[in-house]
């Protein structure tokens, strides 16, 4: 039987159980897999690692570990350079757009009330999320680890919170998106850009108090549904200063 030692930092330590955090795991095969699949089958999903050590020298998911090697995982460091190592992570490029699991409504419907683009449906299939990540370039965002081990995922992030608000503080931050907000463009019922439209054309949608003290609207072209800054925009506005 061989082995490899084989140690995960920082943030990855999240996926493992107490007694194998911070420290050298011993794992033994007897054909050697590649370095992803014995990551994962520890626990770790490879979307959340950006670079490997195999005895000091960088390698890709690919590589087959040998007998006796000591093997180091780290997550990818917004603090840290790390200089000419190889990141295993791709780089994702202009505008972030997401999709979420069907966990993650409040989080998804939030991310749409800044601007984001985020895919959700509650009735997803774990097949269709991971499609969608792969076919469209979207961040995959869920808490379910398994979902993230699918080899079509390329983009894909585990959500450690459990309250809507504080996940989406956390993404906001993972991904830098602070600067990116445009609040309420989009539909946060359909995701949708939303349009500014005349008042005369939505009439007979409006309750009689809302025509009366409101001139400013915006409808959905998807999902139809009209917007406009009563007392939920002031709410949302608030919310939205409480988390940026």
């Amino acid at each position: 039987m061989k082995q490899i030692c084989i140690r995960f930092y920082a943030q990855l330590n999240d996926f493992l159980p107490p007694e194998r955090k911070k420290q050298a795991i011993s794992s033994t095969f007897v054909v050697s897999g590649s370095i992803k699949d014995t990551i994962e089958a520890i626990g770790v999903p490879h979307t959340e690692v950006d670079f490997i050590l195999a005895n000091g020298e960088p390698v890709d998911f690919g590589y087959r570990a040998q007998d006796g090697d000591r093997v180091s995982v780290f997550p990818k460091f917004r603090s840290i350079d790390i200089g000419p190592l190889a990141h295993l992570q791709p780089v994702t490029t202009g505008e972030k757009r997401f999709v979420a699991d069907g966990h993650l409504g409040r989080l998804a419907a939030y991310l749409r009330m800044l601007g984001f683009d985020t895919l959700y449906r509650s009735d997803y299939r774990d097949e269709e999320v991971a499609r969608l990540s792969s076919s469209e370039n979207r961040i995959l965002l869920t808490r379910d680890c398994g979902l993230l081990k699918r080899n079509e995922v390329r983009y894909g992030y585990y959500v450690r919170g459990t309250e809507p608000a504080q996940q989406l503080v956390e993404v906001l931050r993972e991904f830098d998106l602070i600067p990116e907000i445009i609040p309420f463009r989009r539909c946060m019922h359909c995701n949708a850009l939303l349009h500014a439209t005349r008042k005369e054309s939505i009439l007979q949608r409006l309750l009689p108090e809302t025509a009366k003290y409101f001139e400013e609207f915006y409808s959905c072209p998807g999902c139809k549904k009209v917007y406009w800054k009563g007392s939920h925009y002031r709410r949302m506005t608030r919310f939205i200063e409480s988390v940026t």
